[in-house]
C-alpha cells in the first residue's frame, strides 16, 4: 500500500514561501538565508504585516522583532500554508495522453526483457477526488507529529488510485506548477462522501505510527507514574521516622509533668498536647498516603495518563478533481529474438490497473517479484 505523502524538506519550502510571496505580489530581497520582504497595499493575506524579514533555518532561537523563522516545522510555513488553502481550497485537474507520458510498472524495468513499444488506447473519461490531509498526533502535554498525506480515490467506485496519488504529489509538490482553477463538477454529497472515505483510509494508512505514538506516550506515562510512586513511597519513609519522633518525645513531658514544679507542669502538658496534635496531623497524612499507595495512586495516574493521552486530528485541506482517461496498454517486449504483447488495463496518471500473474507459477508481478523472461512463457522472478 502508498504511503502518499509530501516531502517536507528546507529547500521544498524556502521554494514555496518565496513561489507564495510572489503570487502575493511580494518583492522579495534575498540577502543569502535573509529575505526582506515587502507586502504591497491590498494583498490577499491577512496575516503578513506590510514589511517584515525571514530568517531561513532554525539558527536563530530568539528572531529580533518583525523576524520569521521560515523552516519545516516554523510558525510562518503554518501560516503560508493555512492561507494558501483558504484561498483555493477546491480544484480540477484534467489529465490526458497527449500530456501525461505512459508510465511502465516497475516490474517491467531491468533485467534482460527490453520494452519496446507502449500505446495506450482510451476507452472512456473516469473522475478521480484527491484530498490532501493534515495529520497530527499530539498528546495534551506535547508536540508529537504533523504530516500531510493525499488519499486517490475513484469518484464512481471508490478504488484507491495510488499512482495518481504518487503523481498528484509530483505536479502538486511544493517546488512543481500549480494546477488550474477550474472548480470541480462533481456533486457536493459526492465529493463529501470521497471526503469521509478518504480521511477513514488515512487513518488506516497511518495507524502503525498512531500506534507507535501511542506506545511513546504510554512509557513516558508508566515511567512518570513510577517516579510519583516512588515519590510517595520516600515521603512515606519520611513521616514514618517523624512519628517515631514524636512518639519518643511523648514520654520526656510525661517524666516533667509527674516530678516537676505547678509552672513547669503546665508548659509541659501544653507541649504533650503539640506533640499529640502534630503526631495525629502525621498519622492521618500517614494513613491517607499508604492508603493511595495500595490502590496505586488513581487520581495522579489518571492525571499523568490524561496529559499522555494522543489527540489524533485527521483534517481535509484540499480537494482536487482530477479528470483521467482509462482504457488499455499494450507494451512490446524483447528479449533475444522473442518478441512478445502484453496488454494490461491502464490509466492516465493511474498507471496499470490489472494485475498481471506468471504463467509458470501464478504469482502476481510486482516490484518485489519482477518479470525476468519472456522465452518459452512470462516467467516472474521467484520461479525462473
Amino acid at each position: 500500500m502508498t504511503d502518499a505523502s509530501v516531502p517536507v524538506t528546507q529547500s521544498a519550502v524556502e521554494s514555496f514561501a518565496e513561489r507564495y510571496l510572489r503570487s502575493l505580489g511580494c518583492t522579495i530581497e534575498q540577502r543569502g538565508d535573509t529575505w526582506d520582504v515587502s507586502v504591497p497595499e491590498g494583498a490577499d493575506t491577512q496575516s503578513l504585516p506590510d514589511e517584515f524579514t525571514v530568517v531561513c533555518g532554525t539558527e536563530s532561537d530568539s528572531p529580533e522583532e518583525n523576524t520569521e523563522l521560515l523552516h519545516p516545522e516554523s510558525r510562518l510555513l503554518q501560516e503560508l500554508l493555512d492561507e494558501a488553502v483558504r484561498r483555493t481550497p477546491t480544484g480540477r485537474i484534467d489529465l490526458t495522453a497527449e500530456s501525461t507520458e505512459i508510465e511502465i510498472p516497475e516490474w517491467l524495468q531491468g533485467g534482460d526483457v527490453e520494452v519496446q513499444n507502449a500505446e495506450f488506447a482510451p476507452y472512456y473519461d473516469r473522475s478521480a477526488l484527491v484530498v490532501l490531509f493534515r495529520v497530527s498526533i499530539e498528546t495534551v502535554s506535547e508536540y508529537q507529529r504533523e504530516f500531510l498525506r493525499v488519499v486517490a480515490l475513484d469518484a464512481r467506485s471508490g478504488e484507491s488510485l495510488e499512482g495518481l496519488e504518487r503523481n498528484f504529489l509530483r505536479i502538486t509538490s511544493f517546488t512543481g506548477e500549480s494546477p488550474s482553477g477550474y472548480q470541480p463538477s462533481l456533486r457536493r454529497e459526492k465529493v463529501r462522501d470521497l471526503v469521509d472515505e478518504g480521511q477513514k483510509r488515512v487513518v488506516d494508512r497511518v495507524q502503525g505510527l498512531i500506534d507507535e505514538v501511542h506506545e511513546e506516550a504510554s512509557r513516558a506515562a508508566d515511567a512518570e507514574v513510577e517516579e510519583f510512586r516512588q515519590m510517595q513511597q520516600q515521603r512515606i519513609q519520611e513521616l514514618e521516622e517523624r512519628r517515631e519522633g514524636l512518639s519518643s518525645k511523648l514520654d520526656e513531658p510525661r517524666a516533667t509533668i509527674d516530678a516537676s514544679e505547678q509552672a513547669e507542669r503546665v508548659e509541659a502538658l501544653k507541649q504533650r498536647k503539640q506533640i499529640k496534635g502534630e503526631l495525629e496531623e502525621l498519622t492521618t497524612e500517614l494513613s491517607d498516603l499508604r492508603r493511595r499507595r495500595d490502590q496505586g495512586f488513581p487520581e495522579r495516574q489518571r492525571e499523568i495518563r490524561q496529559r499522555h493521552a494522543l489527540d489524533v486530528k485527521v483534517s481535509p485541506l484540499t480537494a482536487t478533481q482530477v479528470e483521467y482517461e482509462r482504457g488499455e496498454i499494450e507494451v512490446e517486449l524483447a528479449e533475444e529474438d522473442v518478441i512478445q504483447t502484453l496488454t494490461m488495463g491502464y490509466g492516465i496518471g493511474v498507471g496499470v490497473t490489472d494485475s498481471v500473474q506468471c504463467t509458470a507459477c501464478g504469482r502476481e508481478l510486482t516490484s518485489q517479484n519482477p518479470l525476468v523472461s519472456i522465452i518459452g512463457e512470462v516467467t516472474c522472478d521467484s520461479c525462473y
